[in-house]
């Protein structure tokens, strides 16, 4: 095996490496936006119930 066949599989080898941290990277960047979305959608309901609340009150303060 001479010296352009060793540089030829450590190429093939560092980009396959390369691939691979880039393909966890997608998958990383999916499951932080998938969590992004939960907690946007958790935040925006806690805010429902809350004006919600603050409507019931306003209601109950004016019927006296």
């Amino acid at each position: 095996m001479g010296i352009a066949d060793q540089f030829k599989d450590k190429a093939q080898e560092l980009a396959d490496q390369a691939k691979q941290k880039a393909d966890q990277g997608k998958d990383q960047a999916k499951e932080r936006g998938q969590q992004a979305r939960d907690q946007r959608s958790d935040s925006s309901s806690g805010m429902q119930d809350r004006a919600q609340d603050a409507a019931d009150q306003a209601r109950e303060r004016f019927d006296r």
